[in-house]
């Protein structure tokens, strides 16, 4: 038996060694099936490695006299790269989906995208403790239902993720109406990472998703202008933004302007810090007069929203997904999803 391990033993060692030898054969046995295990756990782990299309673009949003305007334009980050979508939150309140909206396993052909079966958010999460001075009630629930979604994707990013500390893997751009009379909101919802590797088992990196970071975008600080708001994914994207073309007099816009009055008042109105006044079905006419020549030939969506529900203007490819139902919602409810025509 020693012989066919490749182990010499003279005769007058057999008997003192006899205990050793199958001990440590069964060790060095034992070893090679954890090693190979451990090997094959990585690799079933790998390959089932996880893969995120990211969606890059702008967002702009004008909110003018008892109306919403929004508007959306695909920019893509990368070959695979997939458009903003947009996302009906609540009743009152929609999200523009950038950067990680879209996740793939390589043993799923079938991609998880955050726009689909988001749950209906209808108060506060008794299992999330948010900090009242830093975010709203109902905000801080539409964060927590997004952390909640993307936080098992995340997890199973096991390779390092070329990604700067200020940087967020998802971003979410809410806008809509608060509660108790508030008024028209903005809110950007990020989403960032931290990674550690595992030294223990090659190049193995565990990742871990933050609690979101909540920015507000609008309404300004009291006495500040009202201007136009744009988001960036990511914020590399190059160019002026529709505030500084208006403001610098872009000549494309300035002809555009100047060939309407509605459209001169409105450029008069956003120029001046006072975009809040412009009437809404100007501002409305105006910023899909102006979207081709900024966006060039990218897509881009446009739409608008009121207290009262939103609608749109120049609507997706697709139809856009809301929360899922509440049996209690009424049926008059405002939806995302075109409305009929009589």
């Amino acid at each position: 038996m020693p012989a066919s391990y490749g182990i010499s033993v003279s005769a007058a060692d057999t008997k003192r060694r006899r205990s050793k030898i199958p001990m440590w054969l069964c060790l060095c046995f034992l070893a090679s099936i954890v090693a190979t295990q451990r090997c094959a756990a990585q690799d079933r782990e790998r390959g089932d490695e996880i893969v995120a299309n990211l969606a890059g673009g702008r967002v702009i949003v004008h909110v003018a006299r008892d109306k919403i305007v929004f508007a959306a334009i695909d920019q893509p980050v990368e070959p695979n790269s997939i458009p903003p979508r947009v996302l009906s939150i609540d009743h009152s309140h929609i999200g523009i989906l950038l950067g990680a909206s879209e996740w793939h396993l390589t043993s799923d052909p079938k991609p998880v995208r955050l726009d689909k079966d988001f749950p209906h958010v209808p108060g506060k999460n008794p299992h999330y403790a948010g900090d009242p001075e830093e975010v709203a009630p109902d905000l801080d629930v539409i964060g927590v239902a997004f952390l909640e979604r993307l936080r098992p994707l995340v997890s199973q990013l096991h390779h390092k993720i070329e990604f700067k500390p200020d940087e967020a893997l998802f971003e979410v751009v809410v806008i809509g109406f608060a509660p108790d009379d508030y008024g028209p909101e903005i809110w950007t919802v990020e989403y960032h990472i931290q990674q550690e590797e595992i030294a223990t088992r090659g190049d193995f990196w565990q990742t871990r998703l933050l609690r979101p970071r909540f920015t507000q975008l609008y309404p300004p600080e009291k006495h500040a202008p009202k201007t136009l708001v744009e988001i960036r994914y990511p914020d590399t994207v190059p160019g002026p933004t529709l505030q500084q073309l208006i403001q610098g007099n872009d000549p494309d816009i300035e002809k555009l302007s100047r060939g309407e009055p509605k459209f001169q008042k409105v450029w008069e109105n956003i120029d001046r810090g006072q975009a809040n006044k412009a009437a809404p079905e100007a501002a409305t006419d105006f910023l899909r007069a102006v979207l081709p020549l900024i966006a060039e030939k990218a897509g881009f969506v446009l739409g608008t929203m009121t207290e009262g529900g939103f609608d749109w203007v120049v609507p997706p490819d697709e139809p856009v997904e809301k929360a899922k139902e509440d049996k209690n919602q009424p049926p008059d409810a405002p939806t995302l999803h075109r409305k009929p025509k009589p």
